[in-house]
């Protein structure tokens, strides 16, 4: 894992965090490693200080330095799949079993929210995908039939349905809408310090480090940092992009893929839930914040192979430019808004889109949970919570089955 930090931009989330210092000499000796500091591993460290265990977390630059503190905060229900792709791909029942995953990872962020006092700026307006043809639109009426019958509040809307949750004119081509009516939204930033905080107060400890090698023999894991090494009788891995790098068994499995944002000026409430829209064929999505800034990603597809493969979290010209376009050409009385800040940040892929969360090739007390291709916030406190149980009873929870590294669908590219 190599560290970056002067070359990565700084996000929305990032620049309204106050600074939280992680102690920089770890120890020698652990019960429990965690490896990265965004959601999941943070997660992950929390329920295992909560089981009584003092976990000891290694992040190698600050606290949601990584995709968690440069994503949208977005809180949704389902893979970047989508609930009918699964069910093609994976089957009903395995798509319904991601599906109440989802569920029970957002019940267990209001427990902890409440539980800890943590102010991460959460709330529940839902979250709009707007259709932008006829095509698109029949996929939604489809997709809302299907969660319906499974008991989702999801809602398709019209124009003037759509008109009742944004407060600006809608351009013509936008012919429609579905409405996760329960989705929430969140300051990202304050929900991964949370956390660590949290985990903190219960007994873990947290050390700014950069792991640089794991190895696992029998029941002790090594794992080398700038500091040295130390050893632990298991270790999770939660370092999403940089996971190959640390893990070669994931070569070909995990791909870093960087998505780029913005964030507009506070301005007058214009928009009461998150959106979603594919003006380009990788998607973008958008929320207003707390603050009343206007926070935009995506337009990825304009990007030189998409920005596979590429590791920089620095925002490109071509990729800002397209980004600049979507709020004129949806919204036609948006011009003119002035950006405050660009940033990129490192998302991790697989071929089959689904993440990879499993006990690791050979290493019998090492799990990882990476390649969450940009939606690991419908994931991350529920998966951290069950590689903790992973790693106390020794053995994969059955609820991790759909993204075992042995599923049919996980072909190595």
């Amino acid at each position: 894992m190599q560290k970056e930090p002067e070359r990565s931009s700084v996000s929305y989330w990032q620049s309204t965090l106050a600074a939280y210092p992680l102690e920089t000499t770890p120890p020698t000796i652990a019960d429990v490693v965690v490896v990265g500091g965004g959601v999941l591993g943070c997660s992950a460290a929390y329920w295992l200080a909560r089981a009584g265990l003092h976990p000891v977390l290694l992040e190698q630059s600050a606290v949601a330095y990584g995709a968690t503190g440069r994503n949208g905060g977005f809180i949704s229900y389902h893979s970047a799949l989508g609930f009918l792709a699964e069910n093609e791909l994976l089957g009903h029942q395995t798509a319904l079993a991601i599906l109440h995953l989802t569920r029970e990872n957002q019940r267990l962020l209001r427990q902890i929210l409440e539980e800890e006092q943590l102010d991460c700026q959460y709330r529940e307006p839902g979250i709009i995908s707007l259709a932008l043809n006829e095509s698109q639109r029949e996929h939604m009426a489809r997709n809302v039939a299907a969660l319906q019958a499974e008991g989702m509040r999801i809602h398709l809307l019209d124009r003037q349905g759509l008109q009742e949750y944004i407060a600006t004119e809608l351009g013509p081509e936008i012919v429609g809408g579905e409405l996760y009516a329960e989705a929430g939204l969140i300051h990202s930033g304050r929900l991964v310090q949370g956390l660590a905080q949290a985990a903190q107060r219960h007994g873990a400890r947290l050390y700014q480090a950069t792991v640089r090698q794991v190895q696992a023999s029998g029941n002790t894991v090594r794992l080398d940092t700038e500091h040295g090494t130390l050893e632990a009788r298991a270790a999770i891995i939660a370092t999403n992009a940089w996971t190959a790098n640390l893990l070669p068994a994931l070569r070909g499995l995990v791909v870093p893929v960087r998505g780029q944002a913005l964030s507009y000026a506070p301005r007058e409430p214009v928009f009461h839930t998150g959106l979603g829209a594919g003006v380009t064929a990788t998607g973008e999505y958008w929320q207003q914040t707390i603050d009343g800034s206007l926070l935009l990603g995506g337009c990825r597809e304009v990007a030189p192979e998409q920005d596979k493969g590429v590791t920089i979290q620095q925002p490109t010209a071509e990729v800002q430019q397209a980004l600049e376009q979507v709020f004129p050409r949806l919204f036609p009385r948006l011009q003119g808004l002035q950006v405050q800040r660009r940033w990129a940040g490192l998302m991790a892929f697989t071929p089959d889109y689904l993440p990879i969360i499993d006990q690791v090739p050979e290493m019998s007390t090492v799990w990882t949970g990476c390649g969450f291709c940009g939606h690991g916030m419908p994931f991350g406190i529920r998966v951290g919570q069950l590689l903790a149980q992973a790693v106390q009873h020794g053995s994969t929870p059955e609820e991790l089955a759909p993204f075992s590294l042995r599923r049919p669908s996980l072909k190595r590219s």
